[in-house]
């Protein structure tokens, strides 16, 4: 590429002078370039070498986002996010945020996404649903992996509602700004009777902190008896409460699962088009555009392998060269319900006979 031509030199480039007289001479490339938006949102750097990107996120979402050791951003998401520097000349900026600051508790983009208070927002799920008509989804960081699941209150090792219901006339909870959103429980399939949920009420809380909780808490109080959730979301809490007590949720609440709630549906992906990004971003942006070829050049490094690895998420990952296919039993929350073989003090409640 001329570089007289196009000054200054495309992002990640480098412009060098011919001779005595500083004529301009090639632009030389080594790592993936990628471009800015066309009009750069607020923040956006782009001063002739290469653009920056800033990547917001929450940090209770292990092994997704969390603090590190270290006391900074840590997770697979923002790992990943960094992990685009190995391949594309790119900075990429990570900075903590609330979740409710990127997909807002009312169904729609969050303010701080909205205004540019950064340029995307790590370890979303992509649903199907209102999700895109608000938002820009970069390609996955890992395979369809977040299992939805429906809980319920259990009486005595019995759940309040079963799983061949079609939730009619069930009044159903859900987790304000986290996935599964509340529209797409009427496109997802019951796992025991293979018919669709309908004739049910959804009740949403708005809370826009420690919405798992304040939506286990209404499951809990009786004021829904079910409550639409992701699968693993009881486990993953619990077991991080049974090893560290200290957690950002309430670990008295998620240390109830199996004796006083459980899950009625596991195993369902239908609500979703693909596994966690790695950035979502106001709808036209262009940032997947900028991020989707450094992703796809990522995922096909070791480094990427040694992430999942390192997190725990090897089966979730999306498969290259440095992996060693297995086998192994999936988790009982991947399971569709009609596959489980636990009882509901396991927290997973099969089909009834």
């Amino acid at each position: 590429m001329d570089c007289k031509s196009s000054w200054p030199c495309p992002a990640g480039s480098e412009c060098k002078k011919n001779g005595v007289n500083a004529s301009w001479g090639k632009c030389s490339f080594n790592k993936i370039q990628v471009d800015a938006w066309p009009a750069p949102l607020p923040g956006v750097s782009n001063d002739g070498m290469k653009p920056k990107v800033i990547i917001a996120q929450a940090t209770d979402y292990p092994p997704w986002t969390k603090v590190g050791d270290d006391l900074e951003i840590s997770g697979f998401g923002p790992d990943c996010a960094k992990g685009l520097e190995e391949v594309c000349d790119i900075d990429i900026v990570l900075v903590q945020t609330a979740w409710n600051d990127c997909w807002a508790s009312s169904g729609s983009i969050g303010s701080g996404l909205l205004n540019g208070h950064y340029h995307g927002c790590s370890a979303y799920t992509h649903t199907k649903g209102v999700r895109n008509r608000f938002l820009e989804f970069s390609a996955p960081i890992v395979s369809n992996n977040k299992a939805a699941g429906i809980l319920t209150r259990l009486n005595d090792g019995v759940p309040v509602v079963d799983g061949m219901s079609s939730l009619s006339g069930v009044k159903v909870g859900d987790v304000s700004g986290w996935a599964p959103t509340a529209d797409v429980l009427a496109i997802s399939m019951n796992q025991c009777t293979g018919e669709t949920f309908s004739g049910f009420t959804l009740v949403t809380n708005g809370a826009t902190e420690k919405q798992n909780d304040v939506a286990l808490t209404q499951l809990l109080d009786g004021d829904v008896d079910a409550l639409w959730i992701y699968a693993d979301q009881a486990a993953t809490y619990k077991s991080a409460c049974d090893n560290d007590a200290n957690q950002e949720w309430d670990c008295e609440l998620w240390s109830k699962f199996g004796s006083d709630f459980a899950y009625i549906q596991t195993g369902m992906y239908d609500y979703m088009v693909a596994g966690t990004t790695l950035a979502i971003s106001k709808k036209g942006s262009g940032l997947a555009q900028t991020l989707d070829p450094c992703i796809e050049a990522f995922l096909k490094t070791e480094s990427y392998k040694n992430l999942c690895d390192k997190y725990g998420v090897a089966d979730d990952c999306i498969a290259n060269d440095f992996f060693e296919l297995t086998s192994e039993e999936l988790e009982d929350y991947r399971k569709p319900t009609a596959e489980l073989t636990t009882s509901c003090i396991d927290g997973y409640c099969p089909c009834p006979n």
